[in-house]
This record gives structure tokens, sequence and C-alpha cells, in this order.
């Protein structure tokens, strides 16, 4: 086993195109790290520049100490699984396991160990006889893992294994592939549209986007502390709500105002993020997570002047919570990053214009005991120790003073 490391990597195909700009990433020997982005953001040739199926055009690549830039794939010593599993139809389970062994000439003994141990590990024992067809996609999938995994490569390259599979599948396969990598401690570097996965699955995350990587950090870091706009928009499920607002003083201390309505700020949010103090009587992005916005009527405790008011436009009953879709009478964030992430997810913000639209509709997670309705006015309780505060201009969060985008 083996790190891989990215040392200025770049992509520029024949006509010009750029897909992968100045990658630098060390993924550590056993680490599990996830590609993750909006479609067309060059996850996907970063992994295949490892691979060896795409040329790479600036920069190097290491897997382990060795440059692997012109080392063709099949001497890189990976394994790669595909989104289409790419199993040969005619041969069966076991033969789709060990042909990558029978091409290397293995010992037949060596080979029936590793594929027997393999359909141990992912449960195909049953169906070792059985052809693809004859399979689910979710045994085809660990049908692909176990062809890897028979290799004991330095490396596994997971291209969007899950994405054939239906809701309630993928949910069992990642966790099934997430106890596997640690198992069997393999550097692997999955990629993924899919930010759930990316959170549940990897070590640790690294987002991207136009081609370049915009932050790489344990998942929870990622939710916690949005290096930017992109990113806190496109972490978290779902997603983040962004107003423009402007931060007032209130009290000696500071409110953020947006569209008429006022939130006060805990002295606590202030001292943590210092960087704050500095956008006094300026515009900023206001980002708020769904799961920080709750039902005043079940929020008693959470005072008049840490809430918003808005129009209810439509419930989700979930079971154990409600999606809550409501307006209130303030801009949306229409900056470059959130109309890119909008468009990304097919939402109409991403033909508007900033200044066109004076309402915003949000998306709070409310408990499944609250009673609110299409059409009410709703009172929403607003949990201010999760909020979070980006630069209009820049898209940089705002944080600690020497850190936090200073204001022009």
């Amino acid at each position: 086993m083996a790190g891989v490391t990215f040392e200025g990597v770049g992509k520029v195909y024949p006509d010009g195109t750029r897909a992968v700009s100045d990658v630098d990433l060390e993924i550590e020997d056993g680490e599990f790290v996830v590609l993750v982005g909006p479609s067309g953001c060059g996850k996907t040739t970063a992994l295949r520049m490892v691979a060896g199926l795409e040329e790479i055009s600036e920069g190097v690549v290491r897997i382990g100490d060795r440059v692997v830039n012109h080392v063709p794939p099949r001497d890189r010593d990976i394994a790669m699984v595909f989104q289409s599993y790419a199993l040969y139809p005619h041969l069966s389970v076991y033969d789709n396991i060990a042909f990558g062994l029978k091409l290397r000439k293995e010992k037949k003994s060596e080979i029936d160990t590793r594929v027997q141990e393999a359909a141990r590990v992912l449960g195909l024992e049953p169906f070792l006889k059985r052809k693809p067809r004859a399979l689910s996609g979710g045994q085809r999938q660990r049908v692909a893992m176990g062809r890897a995994i028979v290799r004991r490569p330095q490396a596994f390259l997971m291209d969007e294994p899950l994405s054939n599979l239906d809701a309630k599948l993928r949910v069992q396969t990642r966790a099934e592939i997430a106890k596997l990598q640690d198992d069997l401690g393999t550097t692997t570097i999955y990629v993924t549209h899919d930010q759930i996965e990316a959170m549940t699955m990897g070590d640790r995350v690294a987002v991207m986007r136009k081609g370049e990587l915009q932050q790489v950090a344990p998942p929870q870091e990622l939710y916690d502390r949005p290096v930017n706009l992109f990113v806190g928009g496109f972490i978290g499920s779902p997603a983040m709500n962004m107003v423009e607002a402007t931060l007032a003083k209130s009290n000696g201390g500071y409110a953020v105002e947006t569209g008429g309505q006022r939130i006060v700020l805990d002295q606590e949010l202030i001292s943590a993020r210092s960087g704050l103090r500095a956008y006094e009587g300026k515009p900023i992005v206001l980002g708020i997570r769904p799961e920080d916005l709750e039902d005043a009527a079940l929020a008693s405790d959470v005072p008049a002047d840490r809430r918003l008011e808005g129009k209810v436009e439509l419930t989700e009953a979930l079971g154990s919570e409600i999606m809550a879709h409501f307006t209130v009478d303030a801009p949306p964030a229409l900056t470059d990053d959130v109309k890119e992430l909008a468009q990304d997810l097919g939402d109409d913000r991403a033909v508007q214009e900033p200044g066109t639209q004076q309402h915003t509709t949000m998306v709070g997670r409310f408990d499944a005991r609250s009673k609110v309705k299409e059409g009410e006015t709703v009172e929403v309780a607003v949990d201010t120790r999760g909020l979070h505060f980006f630069d209009p201009d820049s898209g940089l969060g705002i944080y600690d003073k020497e850190k936090g985008e200073e204001p022009s």
C-alpha cells in the first residue's frame, strides 16, 4: 500500500479546454479521500490521471515514492472500480473476480485462495457460479469490488460506484464500502457527485469547482467552517439558506439585518468569528442551515430578537421531521458561487440577476410536532450559534480576524 500525491497537477485537452488546474493534494497511506463537486468540476479527470487513463498535462502524480506520469496503467499497481461495474457478462462471478489474477498468471491455488477470501468478505460465496445477469445491482457492484480487492493493489480508485443503485441500496452499499476500506486499510480515492456519500464515507473530503480544489478537510470541518460560499452551499442537505444582509451594532453587541428583519447575534459567536467586526455597517452574505431553524411555537426559549417571520409555501412531512419551505422578505444572495450551485441543482435562481428578487424561499427542518400549514405566516426560531457569514465580493467565509476577508 502507498499514499498518492498530486503536485501542481493540471489537465488541458488538445482543444484548449482546461479540466483541472494546479491541484496539490497529499493522500496518506491507508486514507480514504473523497473527491466531490458538481458535474464537470474535474474530479473524474483527476482520478483518471492517477489511473493513467488520462495524460497529465502539468505537474506530477506520485504513488508512494514513484512518479507515475508516464507509467502505463497496468504497471501502476492500482485497482479501479467503475460506475458501470464493467463485468464480463459471459463469465461467472468467480471468473470475473479472478480475471485480473489470471492475466498476471498467478498460480491457480493462489487465485482460488484470493477469490474465496474476497467472496467471503463481500458475502458473494453463494453466487460464485452465477453470471452477472442473474445478480442484483448491489451484488454486481460487490463483484466489481471483489475484482479490485483480490489484486491487493497499492490504491483503490472508485468512480461514482454507487450511482446506478437505488436509494436504499446506496445507503447499504456505501456503509459496506466504508467498512471494507477500514478493514483492508488500502489507500482509496473515491469520486462522487453526492455530498452525502462524501460526508459519510471519507476520512477527508476534497471539494472541487471548475477544476480547482476549494477545500480539503474532514467532513465535520467542511460543515462547520466552509472556506467559501461554494463549499458552504454544496455541503449539507438540504442546502444552506443564503440571504443578503448587513451587520449592525445592537445594544453593545451585533445583529444582522435582512429585508427589514433583525437577528441579534450571540457574543460567543462574535468572539469565535472576530473577523466579523470589520464588516460593521457593510453588506455580508448570511448563511443559515435548515437544521438551525425551528418552528418558534416549539422553541419558546428562543427570544423574539432571534426569530424570522415568513409565509409557509410547502411542507414535506418525513415522519421524523417536517421540511418547511417558507418565504421571507429578504433578497437572496445571488453571487456567482450561489448561482453556480443553483444551476447544478436545476434551480431557476441560476438565471436571475442580483436585485431582481426581494424575497427568499428558505427551508427549515422542523420537529415533527410542528403544526405549520401552507399559506400561513410562521415565526421561525434561529439557532444563532450555527450561523455562517461570507464576504459578498470574494465569497470567502468570515472567521478569525487574521483569516477573515477584510472588506474593501
